[in-house]
């Protein structure tokens, strides 16, 4: 059976940039959108936990959409965010990003509520239902307090607008359960399980640190693809200390990143509250993984 890729396979769960007093930054998202889609990245998931939606508008997320959409055209597909604890205002959110030029959507359970499994279904299906575009379901239970069930999943990948899972469940029989008995897309959404997922049918991943190293992560896939799989295991284990240090190190994935990125001269400029920014041990542990992993061997690439 071949692997269904509605958005692609190597996405970005792109941070969302803001000025230095706190405002959305339009052209820097576009400037860091049109590097990652030039540098590897065939999809770009806007407004997700990476993207600080908790903490973004609803008028700047339709923004970003119309902003990225402008930046790459139809280089990349557009993923938005728009996953909320309130169904209501999920569909509002859904029917904006529509609008506004997105390809699919990323919902995510209601997070503090922890609906049923019965509840949690028929949310998607509302969801699902009020829109033309296709749903990325996100499977987020250490955030959200509510897993989506494998059966869960297997029920609802009968709707025909319900196409893919992002999968951050950290259970990996589940999803292998689930991915031989539907067709549903699985995106790996932990960095350190894009290989792993890959290799027994996933489609991809839906990366944070693709926001640094887009290209060293494709890598990784680009070798399993081409029949190359002790090649593509190093590349993914020579990426595993910036992984560990961009998602592992205590710090939330957004602050990490925008930190990294910043001291890149990258477009980032800082989290919104409560989040706050990384302190100066942490930002030399970032520097010091990612130097190590573009000096190794010259370049994680030419390996």
């Amino acid at each position: 059976m071949t692997t269904p890729r509605p958005f692609g396979r190597t996405l970005c769960a792109m941070i969302t940039p803001f000025t230095a007093s706190g405002a959305l930054d339009l052209d820097g998202a576009q400037a860091l959108a049109d590097r990652l889609v030039s540098e590897g990245c065939d999809g770009l998931v806007l407004s997700g936990t990476t993207g600080e939606s908790p903490t973004t508008t609803d008028a700047e997320k339709a923004a970003l959409v119309t902003a990225v959409r402008d930046a790459v055209g139809g280089r990349a597909s557009i993923v938005a965010g728009v996953g909320t604890f309130d169904t209501l205002h999920t569909v509002e959110l859904a029917l904006a990003a529509e609008k506004a030029g997105a390809d699919g959507l990323l919902v995510v359970s209601p997070y503090y509520s922890r609906p049923p499994q019965d509840a949690l279904e028929a949310h998607f299906r509302q969801i699902a239902d009020a829109s033309g575009l296709p749903l990325v379901l996100y499977d987020i239970p250490g955030r959200t307090g509510t897993r989506i069930e494998p059966d869960t999943l297997i029920r609802l990948a009968g709707h025909p607008r319900i196409v893919a899972v992002k999968d951050c469940s950290y259970d990996f029989l589940g999803a292998q359960k689930v991915l031989d008995r539907t067709e549903l897309a699985y995106y790996a959404g932990c960095d350190e399980h894009n290989l792993a997922l890959y290799a027994v049918g996933g489609t991809g991943y839906i990366s944070t640190v693709a926001n640094v190293v887009p290209a060293q992560l494709r890598a990784v896939l680009d070798a399993f693809d081409a029949g190359d799989t002790a090649r593509a295991a190093r590349l993914q284990q020579r990426a595993t200390p910036l992984v560990e240090a961009i998602i592992s190190a205590g710090l939330p994935g957004t602050v990490t990143t925008k930190a990294l990125l910043t001291e890149l001269g990258l477009p980032a400029g800082p989290v919104r509250a409560p989040l706050r920014p990384a302190g100066r041990e942490a930002v030399d542990g970032l520097l010091a993984a990612y130097s190590a992993l573009m000096t190794t061997d010259g370049q994680l690439t030419a390996l």
